[in-house]
């Protein structure tokens, strides 16, 4: 790849804040992108503009009508060809930016994974949408010394915070945070609301992803000042509150204790419900399918729709999405049981 055209980041360089030691620091600099759905992709969108030189996305998911509201790095044109979102983003990405690296990881971040995806990154950002992968991302962030942001948004509100492990405090010459278990909890929470019982509205994907991306820059380019706590905005209400919170806590099993429960889970058979879906994930450890043999298999049972990332099998009123990596997006149930059950029957691994 040729050297960069500063020309193209004239606007940038010239901010006070930035100029081009900051923008050479970004060219120079690598940032993996765990999720791209609606923060994910602007995110995504917000670095490979601003001349971070290497991306990479990992995504799990395919591009669906209803994500077009608020997943900025899609068209109709990814929907029609059902492109992993993984593989529309690089593509996009690589049309207004050719200078930078980017790659498309189409892949679910799981614990056998998560430390082999992060390496070599220099910050890692949350675009995940549950708290299962992002207390798995707190561990191995925290396992590798990585700098990472937490971003979540739900209905109007959402919140960001910025985290940098002990072990990435003096290569960003930045003061250690507390880990996200110091600041939610040893457990992931559970039983709040949800994209699929509140919906979200656009705007605050955008909001909260852009604050996340300038907080990535600033980690970046070791210019600007942090996020001090948690930011909580609402655009409906017009609330943006900070919330401060105390450095590590010894007690915390994660960064306190280093017991990384998350990042050593056993790796078996998994299956998991999707936000606002009607449909359950379920993986196979260690699978690798040949996709065209899976779409001959299945064509004999139903409809079959295939390119060169998944097959899609519409049969007896579900739609099974599979991937070569082993695993299936089963659409029309939200039990796992049944789910499990109908990935053994047409996946067979």
């Amino acid at each position: 790849m040729s050297e960069p055209s500063l020309a193209r980041y004239q606007r940038q360089i010239i901010f006070a804040g930035l100029g081009e030691a900051g923008q050479r620091r970004l060219l120079a600099s690598s940032v993996v992108i765990v999720g791209c759905g609606a923060i994910g992709s602007v995110l995504a969108n917000h670095l490979a503009r601003a001349g971070v030189g290497r991306l990479r996305i990992v995504d799990r998911d395919y591009v669906e009508l209803n994500n077009l509201h608020r997943q900025a790095l899609f068209d109709e044109d990814d929907l029609a060809a059902r492109l992993p979102k993984a593989v529309a983003a690089e593509r996009h990405l690589r049309k207004f930016n050719s200078e930078i690296e980017v790659e498309g990881v189409v892949a679910d971040f799981n614990p056998a994974n998560a430390l082999e995806l992060l390496q070599g990154a220099d910050l890692a950002l949350d675009g995940t949408d549950n708290f299962e992968a992002r207390y798995l991302l707190n561990d191995a962030c925290l396992k590798l010394g990585l700098p990472w942001v937490y971003t979540g948004v739900v209905a109007s509100y959402g919140m960001t915070a910025t985290l940098i492990p002990a072990g990435a405090a003096a290569k960003v010459g930045r003061q250690p945070t507390g880990c996200l278990q110091c600041l939610l909890g040893p457990e992931p929470p559970t039983g709040g609301p949800t994209c699929d019982t509140v919906g979200v509205l656009g705007p605050i994907v955008a909001t909260l992803a852009s604050v996340s991306a300038a907080e990535a820059i600033k980690i970046l380019t070791g210019s600007g000042e942090l996020n001090p706590g948690l930011l909580h905005v609402d655009l409906w209400y017009n609330s943006f509150e900070t919330f401060s919170w105390a450095g590590p806590q010894p007690d915390c099993p994660a960064c306190g204790r280093g017991e990384y429960r998350f990042l050593n889970a056993e790796i078996g058979s998994r299956s998991a419900v999707l936000c606002g879906r009607n449909a359950v994930q379920v993986s196979a450890a260690h699978a690798r399918l040949h996709l065209p043999t899976v779409a001959e298999r299945l064509a004999a049972l139903g409809r079959v729709r295939q390119n060169p990332y998944l097959v899609i099998a519409e049969i007896d009123g579900y739609e099974l999405t599979v991937f070569a990596d082993g695993r299936a997006i089963i659409k029309g149930t939200e039990d796992p049981e049944l789910a499990r059950s109908l990935y053994a029957r047409y996946v067979g691994v």
